[in-house]
């Protein structure tokens, strides 16, 4: 049974300039222990997803129009402010995507990581010092004891980002969300701090929603991953078969995107053009006007694309000229049920 289980989830922002469509009926579950990984470029609503599950999103001008993410017989959408407070942060916690504009630079790290001992499990004082000094030691602060009382401009910047993991995980939260936790680390850094994040995840048997846009980072971390564009999910499946067998244009076009996969000399692949605005939202296949990998001409121009299960567990959105080959032009066929 999901520890986490979204579905439909439907967010928008009401702006004066109109109504921004960042998140349309988005729908995945996670599994107890397992790493789910959300991915795309930014604006995709990757981040926006995460945080209307969490009540983050400003409101207004943000709005949850429509949807279910059931957590513990909870939906997590319809739960009072205060009893969602009372899960955030303790039973569901956030690794934020920067963690120098997350820590507050006016309090030291003594009583930022505290907070959630605090305000969920009312242990104040030496104790609660104890505690977060034993969590700084877990994440591989060195002197911990030492620099605990530091404040965050003292730590570098994958130090900082494993204090905000320290935070995150203190209360041993069932589901931890990580939010671009490797950007602006060096790649050393980035290898610790995943690492990290692995090692708490296994000691603690919590489930993780990584959210990235690295390929890379996704296929040695994730079990299942879900490709956003546009405010949707294009292609769903687990994460040896979608790595093997990519259906969807845009996923083999990141997928082409990716350095390591070109030859010495060879020019870099980029995925040509914007995506769409999102105050606009096309009401037909919304990858069209960038797809190179697929062809276009076969793109579904009079309804929006649906996602179809075309092997146990993959899920990909029906759109005959996303799932053609350019060389061929011919579309890849999916029955509907």
């Amino acid at each position: 049974m999901p520890v986490l289980d979204v579905r439909n989830l439907t967010t928008r922002f009401h702006t004066r300039n109109g109504i921004v469509h960042a998140v349309e009926d988005v729908s995945f579950a996670v599994e107890p222990g397992e790493t789910v990984g959300i991915v795309g470029e930014s604006g995709s609503g990757k981040s926006v997803t995460c945080y209307s599950l969490l009540g983050l999103i400003p409101q207004p001008p943000g709005r949850i129009h429509s949807g279910e993410a059931i957590f513990d017989g909870l939906d997590l959408l319809k739960t009072p402010p205060s009893k969602l407070r009372a899960i955030r942060g303790k039973r569901i916690s956030m690794i934020f995507q920067d963690p120098m504009t997350s820590l507050n630079p006016y309090l030291r790290i003594s009583r930022q990581i505290t907070e959630p001992l605090e305000v969920h499990e009312g242990i104040t004082g030496k104790r609660a010092v104890a505690r977060a000094i034993e969590a700084l030691e877990e994440v591989g602060i060195p002197r911990a004891a030492e620099r605990i009382h530091s404040y965050p401009h003292e730590f570098s910047g994958g130090m900082r980002q494993r204090v905000m993991i320290a935070m995150a995980m203190i209360t041993r939260p069932e589901i931890l969300v990580a939010d671009e936790p490797t950007t602006a680390l060096d790649v050393t850094v980035q290898k610790q701090v995943l690492d990290l994040i692995r090692d708490r995840q296994k000691a603690l048997g919590s489930a993780v929603v990584l959210i990235t846009h690295d390929l890379a980072v996704v296929s040695e971390n994730c079990e299942r991953v879900n490709v956003m564009y546009a405010g949707r999910i294009v292609e769903s499946a687990p994460s040896d078969e979608l790595f093997a067998r990519p259906r969807h244009a845009y996923t083999r076009a990141l997928l082409k995107s990716i350095p390591a996969t070109h030859e010495r000399g060879e020019k870099l692949y980029t995925i040509a053009g914007i995506p769409p605005d999102l105050s606009q939202p096309p009401d037909h296949c919304s990858f069209r006007p960038r797809n190179t990998i697929g062809n276009p001409d076969l793109c579904l121009t009079d309804r929006r694309p649906e996602l179809t299960e075309i092997s146990p567990g993959h899920f990909v959105q029906n759109c005959p000229g996303c799932l053609a080959e350019a060389a061929s032009g011919v579309p890849v066929v999916i029955e509907d049920d």
